[in-house]
């Protein structure tokens, strides 16, 4: 009778190993996928951060120059001023 239990025991062994094996691996595909899933998140949240909104800029930039050349022209500001305040404007 011991000859006949070795075997299964042997099976039974083996199977579970496989099947803790399994779980094993299976959690960290698991992982895996969340940790790649949270960096694409990540990732297109810093490009959404460092996009400039375009057509908001654009029209307050012009509003923006038209003031700066009104005080430039009314003697508010000098030469150097303006341009000062232009490249400034310009540049952020």
């Amino acid at each position: 009778m011991m000859r006949r239990r070795r075997p299964l025991m042997r099976t039974a062994m083996i199977g579970g190993g496989a099947y803790a094996m399994g779980k094993h691996r299976q959690a960290g595909q698991t992982e895996a996928a969340n940790a790649e899933q949270d960096q694409d998140q990540r990732i297109s949240q810093l490009e959404q951060q460092q996009a400039p909104p375009a057509a908001a800029s654009g029209g307050d930039m012009v509003s923006q120059l038209k003031e700066l050349s009104a005080l430039k022209d009314a003697g508010a500001l000098t030469d150097a001023e303006f341009e000062a305040a232009k490249q400034k404007l310009l540049a952020g």
